[in-house]
């Protein structure tokens, strides 16, 4: 997908765990599937299921590209904001894990 394009799908969430400590949502990207411009509420971390390329786009339009390998996991602070796009040929899977309590 190039630079500004915007993607053909949404990206699909499900939510399995949701218990107002923690909430797990597995994520599946068709390619070109993007989750939309969001911020993150809580700390979180992302555990890739199958890896995949991505392009992660701030507010102001930036990209920055970007690769999961499946399993090696990644945390991030809470109030990241950007759109998560799936520039690669296969769907693309991971786990999200909020921390909705410190």
């Amino acid at each position: 997908m190039s630079e500004g394009a915007t993607s053909i799908s949404a990206a699909m969430p499900t939510v399995e765990i949701d218990d107002g400590v923690t909430r797990v949502t597995k994520w599946h990207f068709e390619p070109g599937a993007s989750t939309g411009m969001h911020t993150h509420e809580f700390d979180y971390l992302v555990v890739p299921v199958t890896g995949g390329d991505f392009t992660v786009m701030q507010p102001d339009g930036t990209t920055t590209p970007m690769t999961q390998a499946p399993g090696a996991a990644y945390a991030r602070p809470a109030g990241v904001t950007h759109d998560v796009i799936n520039t690669g040929m296969a769907t693309a899977v991971f786990v999200e894990v909020e921390f909705l309590q410190r």
